[in-house]
């Protein structure tokens, strides 16, 4: 065998060289196109209740499948929660029937209702068809909805992923703004979630995906769009956009944002009463590269 390896190396070689004769003799290879696609997903799954008001996540995963999502961020994820979702793990179930890799950031995590049960966790997941390359759980300010008297503090549920796309990292956030009336709670929510987005590397990629629970000319999300486009509007719709209720929408506080410079096609609120919020799938072109 040893005898053997000498003319192996040569006839790579000249492979190679005859490779390279062949290459400058013919018009080179059309290189990578610089962009990579990416379909996205933002849906508030509503714990996999919909608007009829019965529990289906069959159905909630039909409706996520039918965009054709590379990545996908889901609100009102429950994981062993309660009765409401059978105890369930919804977000590892909604990751294996849709093939994506998860990650699951919980807003609230609880002990078990019965001793040895998993913790009960309540939160958002974050799917992904490409590599997830590095994953956390932020903080930022919240006003409980399972704590007596409550007061705003910082807990979990501002999850950031980083997915190797096709030869792009992107960073993808995604997040679940207070509801209430009073927008207290969403400016400093918002505040922190650009402090946090700001620690990423100069120029790097970022898209963040969630439920606002305000509409776009809320003043608390002005500060938003000095730092991120709102894809609806980006891919130059007109029309309202509204994704809530999903009987018949009225408001729309669902949301894709991306960064400047990346391109934006189309952005789209499929019709699906799979939930009570309906989701806002985009389609985007992302620059190749760290």
């Amino acid at each position: 065998m040893r005898r053997r390896t000498p003319l192996l190396l040569v006839m790579i070689i000249l492979t190679a060289i005859g490779a390279a004769q062949s290459s400058a003799a013919q018009p080179s290879a059309s290189p990578l196109p610089p962009d990579v696609p990416l379909r996205v997903l933002d849906y508030n799954v509503h714990t996999g209740i919909g608007a009829d008001g019965k529990l289906d996540l069959a159905r909630t995963a039909a409706a996520i499948a039918e965009q054709r999502p590379d990545v996908a961020v889901l609100q009102e994820v429950d994981v062993h929660w309660s009765e409401r979702s059978q105890f369930r793990d919804q977000a590892r179930e909604l990751a294996d029937a849709l093939g994506m890799r998860l990650f699951f950031a919980p807003i609230y995590d609880l002990p078990p209702a019965t001793p040895g049960a998993p913790r009960r966790q309540f939160g958002i997941a974050m799917l992904s068809a490409f590599p997830v390359v590095h994953a956390r759980n932020h903080w930022i300010t919240r006003l409980s909805t399972v704590e007596p008297n409550p007061v705003p503090k910082p807990a979990p549920g501002f999850p950031e992923i980083v997915v190797a796309a096709r030869g792009a990292l992107v960073h993808v956030y995604g997040t679940h703004l207070d509801y209430r009336p009073d927008p207290a709670v969403r400016v400093t929510q918002v505040e922190e979630m650009l402090r946090i987005m700001g620690e990423d590397r100069p120029h790097a990629r970022r898209l963040l995906l969630g439920d606002f629970n305000a509409g776009p000319d809320a003043a608390e999300l002005r500060p938003l769009w000095t730092r991120l486009r709102d894809g609806w509007t980006a891919a130059g719709n007109t029309g309202p956009g509204f994704t809530y209720p999903a009987t018949d929408p009225t408001a729309r506080i669902d949301y894709v944002t991306v960064s400047p410079g990346m391109h934006v096609g189309a952005v789209t609120v499929p019709d699906t009463l799979a939930s009570d919020h309906r989701p806002v799938s985009a389609e985007l072109a992302v620059r190749r590269g760290p």
